[in-house]
């Protein structure tokens, strides 16, 4: 019965939230803005306004003020971190204090699920203190993880498609157009995580920043050894007076060796990763399909004899 009760006290919560949320629809609006420039005013295409008057913006709004009063005992360096962290994994608009709201939320949220769902099942009390003693480190570690492998992937495909980007830069500088006009056109036609940071980067130009400033950020939320190598090399031939054209011709030349260098290590790497499923998966079935009809003829002729 406490279990219910504790869940119908967290569901009577919400509701609070959500009432609290309409009543105060034009603030959440001006907030919303201001979460938006604070993003360097970067937005994905697609959603309907009515999405944020959804439960979404309900939860979004607990996650806030749990976050909020959090944070203020993180500390700044810990959030800036976080930040950074955020941003590198293409989620711009979602501010560190949401996050750890959401950390906190997935903190007491799964253990309560367990603990319904083991009371519903009729799981014995040891089951459901070990069941509970799992869920919290994993309802604190989960979002985290989650953020750290989207990380991963964005910077494994932002490598990926940059040779892409530097093939675009040099056919379009070699026609005449200019840096900043070649990345505006290069912008409208990548997609993906790459496509993101440079229209992020044309978006930062536009408000003020200059180009160097802008790939210094880019390279902040990236860091990648293939972008590092890109907008070093950018920034160098603009302080030296390097013509673009050359060093994006030397860094496509470059992108494509370690694109190939890269290939071959993933290649090396594939028999060493293929030895465990093949020692404990392929070779016992292949054994008992090979062996078990021979195992059994012996034992057959052993007793009849």
């Amino acid at each position: 019965m406490i279990i219910f009760l504790v869940i119908a006290l967290l569901l009577a919560a919400m509701a609070a939230t959500l009432v609290a949320r309409g009543v105060a629809i034009p603030r959440m609006r001006a907030s919303e803005g201001l979460g938006k420039i604070q993003a360097y005013g970067f937005a994905k295409s697609g959603g309907d306004a009515t999405d944020r008057l959804s439960l979404r913006s309900g939860i979004d709004a607990l996650a806030n003020s749990i976050g909020a009063k959090v944070a203020a005992r993180l500390g700044a360096l810990r959030e800036a971190e976080l930040r950074t962290k955020l941003r590198a994994a293409g989620m711009y608009t979602t501010p560190p204090r949401r996050f750890i709201g959401y950390r906190l939320l997935s903190t007491v949220g799964l253990p309560l699920l367990w603990l319904w769902v083991s009371a519903t099942a009729g799981y014995s009390g040891g089951i459901r203190l070990i069941g509970l003693l799992v869920a919290l480190p994993i309802g604190w570690i989960a979002p985290m993880t989650f953020v750290n492998r989207r990380v991963r992937n964005r910077f494994e495909q932002v490598d990926y498609e940059l040779p892409e980007l530097i093939d675009q830069l040099v056919v379009t500088v070699e026609a005449g157009l200019g840096f900043n006009g070649s990345l505006q056109v290069a912008s409208q036609r990548l997609t993906g995580p790459l496509g993101d940071e440079i229209r992020l980067v044309m978006q930062e130009q536009a408000m003020g920043l200059s180009t160097n400033e802008a790939l210094r950020n880019l390279l902040a939320r990236c860091e990648t050894p293939a972008m590092r190598s890109f907008v070093r090399s950018v920034l160098q031939g603009e302080t030296l007076g390097v013509s673009i054209g050359q060093i994006m011709r030397e860094l496509a030349t470059d992108m494509r060796k370690r694109r190939r260098a890269h290939a071959e290590e993933r290649a090396q790497k594939a028999p060493i990763k293929i030895l465990f499923p093949l020692v404990f998966l392929i070779f016992p079935a292949m054994f008992v399909v090979l062996l078990g009809p021979a195992i059994f003829a012996f034992l057959a002729a052993v007793g009849g004899s």
